[in-house]
């Protein structure tokens, strides 16, 4: 058996995890395991194709990042080719994939990644390829799954950076907007923002009224407390209006979402005369090193994904249900994406402690 691994979509803490597993658990079974650089780059010429031994990755289970390397601008149904005259257009390159494959004697491959990766995993299933499919994505938002590697990590950098907002925000009487990732769930801004006592959440699930925001920084004001920490996602927007976009996006690639944080700032100001900064946590959260936890539920990922195909489980993906790591079909897992829902218990327990979402 030779099997191959590749890592697509935006970096999560806990990738090398999962590949370490993956590879070591195969290697034990007596199968050969290849790498694919950059997604799938490496299967269409535009990168190498590498084996990958037990050597290869010794003592990387705890560094962030991939020694795969990734791209969000890798998907072989629309891949970008640049003209002669420097635009860019979109080609289908599947056939030319799955053949390449085909050549190096490749019988599965583990596609790690979010939903755009499991989609692309799915239509090269449909089109006769043996793919096990891995979740990941620091936003958590992934169907069938209770959490993906990578979120507890970012959620935790992003407690830390709340953490450290209170005391300048204190200190200054000021009123501090943090925006974290979540361009269409906020589960990391309601996880941290809960954890961190934020005064006000603001996640794309719960449409904001800035007038509420800017009551509840006053209401604070009257009972003595003359800062205020706001959390928000990236994609939070307000009733009625829209997300706010970030620039141009290259083909294949979602439209960069992003820079509310500093419009919430102007319009607190603005509306409340206090003294507002904003920050961008961003890329942050993608790097470094995993927590335990996520360390631990990317080692069990690789494990599961090499039994998935030893069973022949093709079109599946490897999900945490507790207290096991099962197989569930991908096709099932892309009928829709996980929200945050409104009436979960965590939104119920914020709003008891106080917290605002603006509503």
């Amino acid at each position: 058996m030779r099997i191959a691994l590749s890592t697509g979509g935006g970096d999560a803490p806990g990738l090398n995890a999962v590949i370490r597993a993956a590879v070591l658990s195969a290697i034990n079974r007596g199968w050969e395991v290849l790498g694919i650089k950059r997604g799938f780059a490496g299967l269409m010429g535009e990168d190498e194709v590498v084996p990958l031994t037990k050597s290869s990755v010794r003592g990387i289970a705890h560094l962030g990042g991939t020694i795969l390397r990734t791209t969000n601008h890798g998907n072989p149904f629309h891949y970008p080719r640049r003209q002669p005259d420097g635009s860019l257009i979109e080609i289908d390159r599947s056939d030319e994939l799955i053949a390449n494959a085909r050549a190096l004697g490749i019988d599965a491959i583990i596609s790690i990644g979010g939903d755009g990766s499991l989609s692309i995993a799915q239509r090269l299933c449909d089109k006769g390829m043996n793919i096990v499919g891995v979740p990941k994505t620091i936003d958590n938002d992934v169907s069938g799954t209770i959490t993906t590697f990578g979120f507890d990590t970012a959620v935790n950098t992003a407690l830390e950076a709340i953490d450290k907002l209170h005391t300048t925000a204190e200190s200054h009487d000021r009123v501090m907007v943090m925006e974290v990732m979540g361009r269409d769930t906020g589960f990391i801004a309601l996880h941290s923002g809960l954890a961190g006592t934020a005064d006000v959440i603001l996640i794309p699930e719960i449409p904001y009224d800035i007038e509420k925001v800017c009551d509840k920084i006053r209401e604070r004001d009257r009972t003595g407390r003359s800062f205020s920490i706001v959390v928000v996602a990236e994609g939070a927007f307000p009733a009625g209006g829209q997300v706010h976009i970030m620039g141009k996006s290259l083909p294949g690639q979602a439209k960069r979402v992003g820079g509310i944080a500093e419009t919430i700032a102007h319009q607190i100001s603005e509306r409340t005369g206090k003294e507002t900064r904003s920050l961008v946590l961003g890329h942050l959260q993608r790097g470094g090193m995993p927590t335990g936890y996520d360390r631990l539920l990317a080692t069990r990922f690789g494990g599961a994904a090499v039994r998935a195909i030893a069973e022949e489980k093709w079109g599946h993906m490897v999900a945490l249900q507790s207290p096991h790591i099962v197989a569930i079909p991908i096709r099932d897992v892309l009928k829709e994406q996980k929200k945050v829902d409104p009436l979960h218990d965590i939104v119920q327990t914020a709003r008891a402690t106080g917290i605002s979402f603006g509503d």
